[in-house]
């Protein structure tokens, strides 16, 4: 055997180029996107609603020489409210262990980005909940859940058509169309293979089926793929992965920006008035806890989902086979 040996000459380190982890891309997260945030500086207030019946009909009248003009007044609501519950989370990195980490571990990066993640993750869970739920979306051609009678991933199926239609049902309730629709994963990968959206888009571009292009053929302003994976077993056991939502779609108004005297169909209130807080209500800290010889980076996330226009929005269920 020859001397010195391969083992003699390299002893295996970690390589400083290259690690693995399964961080989630920020664009699979939709809870940010589809409706406006309103940065607050109480964890609780109200807002006003004004009345929907009053602003769709008129009081006037042809006036006669010498008389008074028909009249009319609206109704205003002051009870609706909303509370920020906070979220929060943490890693602990004990002295002994980050004095002993080797490249390329940076154990305040790996952990602020970790606790992150974790809220990112609630964040959607809760806008999941919240807004792609059956039976709470009223603005429909039925007033209910749409489930169409020919899937989208049926050969005849006409998704375009199904959406048209109850894009024309929430603006014959409202006065506002749909400007945004969001699919779950599934949803959209039938969609890219839909026989009649290829057909449409066959001459354009390399004909390719993007979500800009479902925007357009949708013609919405956002079109969203809920991409977000969970994992929803407990540490220590099995793990669980699954996308968070299937099999359905919400199409609904969203107001661009906060707005007095406008309506949309949900709103995101973030608690900027927390210590510290950005503008949805989010902040890290770092701070040491010396009878553990460790340092803490905690993470929070202050904020409320609310459904202010039943009305203006349009809830797909069971779309595919």
């Amino acid at each position: 055997m020859p001397q010195p040996t391969r083992g003699d000459v390299h002893v295996n380190r970690p390589l400083t180029n290259v690690s693995i982890a399964y961080i989630q891309d920020a664009k699979d997260f939709v809870a940010d996107k589809v409706f406006p945030n309103i940065p607050v500086m109480k964890q609780a207030d109200r807002y006003f609603s004004y009345t929907k019946e009053f602003w769709f009909r008129t009081n006037a009248k042809k006036r006669a020489p010498g008389t008074e003009s028909a009249g009319g007044g609206f109704g205003l609501d002051n009870t609706p409210t909303y509370y920020c519950d906070v979220w929060a989370e943490h890693i602990d990195i004990d002295d002994q262990t980050r004095s002993n980490a080797d490249q390329p571990i940076d154990l305040d990066r790996d952990g602020t980005m970790f606790v992150t993640q974790g809220l990112l993750i609630r964040r959607e869970i809760q806008f999941m909940s919240t807004f792609m739920t059956a039976s709470i979306w009223t603005g429909s051609s039925t007033g209910s859940d749409i489930v169409p009678s020919i899937k989208w991933d049926a050969a005849t199926g006409d998704p375009m058509a199904d959406v048209d239609k109850e894009k024309s049902a929430v603006k014959s309730h409202t006065g506002f169309a749909p400007n945004c629709l969001v699919v779950s994963n599934d949803v959209f990968y039938a969609l890219r293979n839909n026989k009649l959206i290829l057909d449409r888009i066959k001459y354009t571009q390399r004909g390719i089926v993007t979500e800009e292009l479902l925007a357009a053929l949708f013609g919405v302003e956002k079109f969203l793929v809920a991409g977000a994976v969970l994992n929803s077993g407990a540490e220590g056991g099995t793990a669980a992965y699954g996308f968070m939502v299937s099999n359905c779609a919400l199409l609904c108004y969203a107001n661009n920006v906060p707005s007095i005297l406008q309506p949309s169909a949900g709103y995101t209130f973030g608690w900027q008035g927390m210590f510290g807080a950005g503008t949805q209500g989010n902040r890290i800290k770092t701070f040491r806890i010396e009878p553990k010889n460790c340092d803490r980076i905690e993470g929070e996330m202050a904020f409320a989902m609310k459904q202010t226009g039943a009305d203006l929005g349009a809830f797909f269920t069971t779309v595919l086979t």
